[in-house]
């Protein structure tokens, strides 16, 4: 291909002594002889619109003639060369091949093309506020003024410029106390900028320590004891809260609010964050601060109300696990576990508290605060795990006074119950099964909340189609009749519409918002038979066989009682009517029939007749 245009073309000095052009070299796919040659031509004079009356060449090193400097052509090629005193240039730069020849064209003055060395020898004076960066660079006849680039400890960096030409100094204000800070300076020209130098070697520096700024967020926990309290203070900083040093102590001051008395304080060693105090029955007012090795931190108040009968009422309760207040249930979500209150006007703030590691002790008391016009809040943890009851405690604040408000337990998430109802026992008829189990243990330990009991049915032969029953398919593919009692304080259910004479398996599970463990062992019951249908059976086979055998047995006697060779008056259907009954017994009034015949069995009964 034929030469392009030489590109990037343009020249520069760095010291007013010597001047370099630069150029990007193109690739023309030929080589040897062939190969572009680069042919340089300087004229200088005082005026730019003078001739070139006294060009300077150069040749690239491929050409055999004489050169006036050589070049570098790897990527880019460059040509330095003496000043002199001269100041304005024309540069022209001409590459050739055998398919074309294209050139480039720089006219300059060496003062409008200043492009300084890096500075050197940074160091820095510092306060905890201020830094003052120094440095040096190298001495041209023209005038620099030079930019700081600040990088803070979150990566943002700031770009200042220095107000004063020629300056060796910059001042950063507004700098945080005791934090590291990483600078760097560059330098331009102060008259016909032409471009920045290349910036200087990185300068690591820290300010100095601060009084601490901010206050700790300070939280308690009360423990009633024999003549007053034992109360745990916990301390923390937070984001509001500056160091701006080296923590080494904390001081807790605590002082009765009533008689004024002499305040008490104790120092700790940086790496605690809590202790514990005793305090008797008044008020207290309990303060925490922090230092460093300027100063101290503005104090943290808490105040401790005095123990009314009440109180310690409520304080026992509490300790106890039978306080007064409900528990209420609240549910985790995929952030967290959500929870929420009744706000109150009279509060300024609301503290949460909770432990981390609830199954521990000491159990890793954690809080959090939430303004006046807050009521819900997600509250995370990393130390969450599922099925792990987590109890929270909702305090409202009001003049650094807390009160607990609400009470909630819940879990990140529930799992399945560890163990089965226990059936303690079974009540059989031919239809029905009756179940009763003891109550199921809700303590804490529990891996969820106890929503109810499934209790699952099925023959041992064939599929379940009871009434009022839902379909339960197992892994195996077996199916069973499942019903759901969603009361968890319910202890005794009836299973109805089996089968008498059938053999029956039977299951209760407990089940949670986690679900229910699988189904693994079974209880085997057999149904009796139908009492009704023997006693049927009995009415219909086994009394007229009983009847027919003893009239067999007694067959003469049956034959003379049903039909009599001679017919008993007594037992004549036209007796039996009232009119024909005379006192208790059957007459016959001779008058009211006429006879065919009258037989007589003998003369006695005939005369009595």
């Amino acid at each position: 291909e034929p030469p392009d245009t030489p590109k990037d073309f343009s020249c520069q000095t760095q010291d007013m002594k010597k001047v370099t052009c630069t150029w990007r070299k193109e690739e023309t796919y030929l080589y040897g002889r062939n190969s572009p040659q680069s042919m340089l031509i300087v004229c200088y004079g005082q005026h730019l619109s003078l001739p070139c009356l006294q060009p300077l060449t150069f040749f690239d090193r491929s050409s055999q003639k004489t050169a006036l400097c050589k070049a570098s052509c790897s990527k880019q090629c460059s040509c330095s060369w003496d000043i002199g005193q001269q100041q304005i240039w024309n540069v022209t730069v001409t590459v050739e091949n055998p398919l074309g020849k294209k050139t480039a064209t720089d006219v300059f003055d060496v003062k409008h093309r200043m492009y300084p060395t890096a500075p050197f020898h940074l160091w820095e004076d510092c306060t905890d506020t201020e830094m003052t960066l120094h440095w040096n660079y190298e001495n041209t006849e023209v005038e620099l003024f030079c930019q700081t680039e600040v990088v803070q400890p979150d990566g943002k960096v700031e770009l200042h410029n220095s107000s004063v030409a020629g300056s060796r100094r910059l001042t950063v204000r507004g700098l945080r106390p005791h934090t590291e800070y990483t600078a760097r300076v560059r330098c331009g020209a102060a008259r016909h900028f032409w471009r920045w130098s290349e910036w200087s070697q990185p300068l690591i520096t820290r300010t100095k320590e601060g009084t601490p700024s901010g206050k700790l967020d300070i939280w308690r926990e009360i423990t009633p004891v024999l003549g007053g309290r034992n109360v745990t203070l916990f301390w923390k900083q937070t984001p509001s809260f500056q160091a701006n040093g080296k923590i080494i102590s904390y001081e807790v001051t605590w002082e009765k609010i009533e008689d004024g008395s002499q305040p008490e304080s104790i120092s700790f060693s940086s790496v605690y964050n809590s202790t514990r105090i005793f305090l008797d029955n008044h008020s207290y007012r309990i303060s925490v601060m922090a230092k460093n090795n300027v100063n101290f931190s503005l104090p943290s108040i808490l105040i401790i109300s005095r123990a009314t009968d009440n109180s310690r009422k409520l304080l026992f309760c509490s300790f106890l696990g039978t306080e007064e207040l409900k528990e209420g249930q609240v549910n985790g979500t995929d952030d967290g576990i959500f929870l929420s209150w009744e706000p109150g006007s009279i509060y300024d703030s609301y503290v949460i508290d909770w432990c981390n590691f609830p199954r521990l002790q000491p159990c890793d008391l954690q809080w959090k605060r939430f303004g006046p016009n807050i009521s819900s809040a997600v509250i995370s943890s990393a130390a969450f795990v599922p099925g792990v009851r987590y109890k929270f405690h909702i305090y409202g604040s009001v003049a650094n006074r807390a009160s607990l408000l609400e009470k909630k337990i819940g879990y990140l998430k529930e799992l399945p119950p560890h163990l089965d109802p226990i059936v303690r026992k079974v009540d059989l008829t031919y239809n029905s099964v009756t179940l009763s189990w003891d109550s199921y243990l809700t303590n804490e330990s529990e891996p969820g909340f106890v929503r109810g009991y499934h209790v699952y049915v099925s023959p041992i032969q064939g599929n379940c189609n009871l009434k009022g029953s839902k379909k339960h398919i197992l892994s195996d593919e077996s199916e069973l009749c499942k019903y759901t009692i969603e009361n968890p304080e319910e202890k005794r259910y009836t299973v109805k519409h089996l089968m008498p004479n059938t053999k029956y398996k039977i299951v209760v599970k407990a089940f949670t918002g986690g679900g229910e463990t699988p189904i693994v062992n079974f209880r085997y019951i057999d149904t009796p038979y139908n009492s009704n249908m023997l006693y049927f059976i009995f009415l219909l086979v086994i009394v007229p066989t009983l009847v027919a055998a003893i009239c067999h047995w007694k067959m003469k006697w049956v034959k003379e009682w049903c039909c009599p060779v001679i017919p008993s008056p007594n037992k004549s259907k036209v007796l039996s009517f009232k009119e024909f009954k005379m006192d208790s017994e059957k007459v016959l009034k001779i008058n009211d029939c006429l006879p065919d015949m009258l037989a007589m069995d003998s003369n006695a009964d005939a005369h009595k007749l």
